[in-house]
């Protein structure tokens, strides 16, 4: 009797193949094949096959193809462990950008020497080619397989709406629950773990990996849940690839903005205060200055109404807004005031929940809606330095760049339908304007769509919006990347994600298109003919956060700032005492004229002195000798060790205040005489 066939699809040519067939044999040329796209998900590659089928293959050394190898290296890890601590109880192993993590329960915590220890006896299971097979279980086989393991259990009693994202790599969506043996050559399986997968289809697939480091983490980020031990690894489709990363991580641990602010004196969290929540000390600040500063100018170039709301507000403001509803989990806890009690303690006067604001939109719809509204005073561009409130979970909390306290430079634009377009395309070219001259050049855009569990209005007016946006993001010229269901509520967005000096990713500017706010909130004004219309509402974030972006840039210039934003522009160093009375008065006319100057009148010897100021990163370092007093004159020190002596105090000072003009970057010599030619 003739084998069954069916109909199925590879690569968009369609193919008649025997029914028993896999992915395994379709690609069994390609050893670099270790997965398939079925009918767009990822699916094993000895996945049964089905008439009507869309098939493509998935290779290693693909995005998705290392996510496979991840998510299988991190089984391997869990099953290292294991075996070392037979104990250990498994909490979950997902894929994060380049690398993986699991959390573990396990009575002590994992040291340096056990991570080594971990390492080798997952290398020796990589050797042993254990194969990844998928099996179905119902949840009362999934209980009794995980009966020693809490974690799990949970996460198989979870609901499907309370499976975090974390989670969803141990427990489908889709409420299949599905168990991954590690069979060995011999057919025995010798460990087990609940996932949804895909897998590599054995461990050698698993070409080079590295254990990063451990680190406490709560069970699923909740304060209130164990705390566990979690161990960071990565994995590559080469040792080349693998190295690569480690010099790259190692190159970003230089520049690490925390590191960079303790040792520029720039900022700190004083545990007085509490996580996320930063101070800036003078040279910090002296940054956020003229980061505003520069901000400010542009936007009055740009003809925006400059603005100014509290920091507090009744929570009835937010369930206007939607934000109770939808963002109540990132709210600070309310605050309820203004109730009135007698002797007895009964209530006469109902008090008021109030929010320190997370967002600034309402407020800016309240000015807007102050008065009545005129089409000729459209576009209406509000703007604000304004500082807002966000519950960040402590274990999400990370230096400036995930903070609970935040300053956004926000702007809300008041539009009619038909300066909607318009309006954003010259908004984008603002933006990118902006970032340019803080030194960032690399974009791509990202297009954040509905996200279909969590939205406000009409289908019609988010098809609207999104293809409003999508229109202007290609028109840019930039490469565009969809996020889908990455939108915040009340309307879809594009954010520019900007590269930095080692290659990495930042969000840095966002704007949204939102038909839904003003209508919540009642935004009306008269159009030409009469008429009441509803604005339409573009909500635009520049630097993001102050906090972030200043983070951003601290890491691009690895503290290196160009001139104009250095917190320190320059250091006065005499050569000796006798010689400070004429560098201090040439300090003390840059200071007249606004250049952030520092006078190192320390006991320290000369040499200590430049070696301070190069540690310092400061742009220029300004000498005083003998022949500097005697013709007038001062010498430059730069970043790199290179001099120009005998510098003219008059030309020297109209010198400094042009590079600063400017705002270009100078750390040699080459650069100071190239930008004040």
């Amino acid at each position: 009797m003739a084998e069954q066939t069916i109909s199925i699809t590879v690569n968009g040519e369609v193919k008649e193949v025997d029914a028993s067939q896999t992915g395994v044999d379709l690609f069994s040329d390609n050893k670099d094949i270790i997965a398939v796209r079925l009918n767009g998900e990822p699916r094993d590659l000895y996945t049964p096959l089905h008439d009507g089928d869309k098939v493509e293959p998935i290779a290693l050394d693909s995005e998705d193809g290392l996510a496979i190898m991840r998510h299988s290296a991190t089984h391997v890890m869990a099953q290292a462990v294991q075996e070392i601590r037979p104990d250990a109880k498994l909490g979950i192993g997902p894929v994060i950008k380049d690398g993986f993590y699991y959390d573990f329960d396990v009575k002590d915590p994992f040291t340096p020497e056990d991570l080594k220890e971990i390492e080798k006896r997952m290398q020796r299971i990589i050797k042993s080619s254990q194969s990844f097979r998928r099996r179905v279980v119902s949840e009362e086989e999934a209980r009794a397989e995980e009966a020693g393991q809490p974690y799990k259990l949970e996460l198989i009693g979870a609901k499907e709406a309370e499976i975090d994202e974390a989670a969803s790599t141990e427990v489908s969506g889709k409420g299949e629950l599905t168990m991954y043996d590690n069979v060995d050559r011999e057919g025995n399986v010798v460990w087990k773990d609940l996932c949804r997968g895909p897998h590599l289809p054995n461990t050698r697939y698993i070409k080079a990996f590295k254990l990063e480091r451990t680190a406490a983490a709560y069970w699923r980020g909740d304060e209130k849940n164990p705390m566990l031990q979690r161990i960071y690894g990565t994995a590559w489709a080469s040792k080349d690839d693998l190295k690569a990363y480690m010099s790259r991580m190692e190159e970003a641990a230089k520049r690490d903005h925390r590191k960079l602010g303790q040792e520029m004196d720039l900022f700190s969290f004083p545990e007085e205060i509490g996580p996320g929540l930063a101070v800036f000390h003078p040279k910090g600040a002296a940054v956020i200055n003229a980061m505003e500063d520069y901000s400010r100018e542009m936007h009055r170039k740009a003809h925006y109404s400059f603005v100014q709301t509290p920091h507090i507000t009744k929570g009835g403001l937010y369930e206007t807004s939607g934000h109770l509803h939808w963002y109540k989990d990132n709210m600070y806890p309310p605050m309820r005031v203004d109730e009135e009690r007698d002797a007895d303690g009964n209530v006469t006067k109902q008090g008021f929940d109030y929010y320190l604001k997370p967002m600034n939109c309402p407020m800016h719809n309240l000015i807007f809606k102050s008065r009545q509204r005129s089409y000729r005073e459209l576009p209406l561009r509000l703007f604000e330095f304004g500082t807002v409130y966000r519950y960040e979970k402590s274990g999400v909390v990370h230096g400036l760049t995930r903070v609970r306290g935040l300053t956004q430079d926000d702007s809300h634009i008041y539009c009619t339908r038909e300066q909607m377009k318009p309006e954003l395309r010259r908004l984008l070219t603002f933006v990118l304007k902006v970032l340019k001259d803080f030194g960032l050049n690399d974009f791509y855009l990202e297009l954040s769509t509905k996200d279909p569990h969590k939205f406000v209005g009409s289908d019609e007016i988010w098809e609207e919006a999104t293809n409003t946006l999508a229109e202007v993001a290609k028109e840019s010229g930039l490469e565009l990347v969809d996020d889908p269901a990455g939108a915040a509520f009340y309307g879809p967005k594009i954010s520019v994600q900007a590269r930095d000096a080692i290659g990495r990713t930042w969000q840095v500017s966002t704007i949204q298109l939102d038909f839904n706010l003003p209508e919540r909130f009642g935004l009306e004004y008269i159009a030409a003919d009469g008429t009441h219309q509803r604005p339409v509402m573009i909500h635009r974030a520049l630097f993001g956060s102050i906090e972030r972006f200043f983070a951003i840039l601290l890491e691009h210039y690895a503290g290196a700032f160009p001139v104009w934003l250095a917190p320190v522009q320059v250091t006065g160093i005499p050569v000796a005492d006798e010689f400070a009375p004429h560098l201090q008065a040439f300090i003390d006319d840059l200071e007249e004229n606004l250049v952030r100057c520092e006078m190192d009148n320390s006991d320290d010897r000369f040499g200590k002195k430049i070696r301070n100021a190069s540690k310092s990163k400061v742009p220029f370092t300004l000498i005083a000798g003998e022949e500097d007093v005697k013709k007038n004159a001062v010498s430059f020190r730069f970043r790199d060790g290179s001099q120009l002596n005998g510098v003219p105090v008059d030309q020297a000072k109209a010198w400094i205040l042009e590079v600063i003009k400017k705002r270009v970057q100078v750390n040699n010599a080459d650069d100071f005489a190239a930008a004040t030619k």
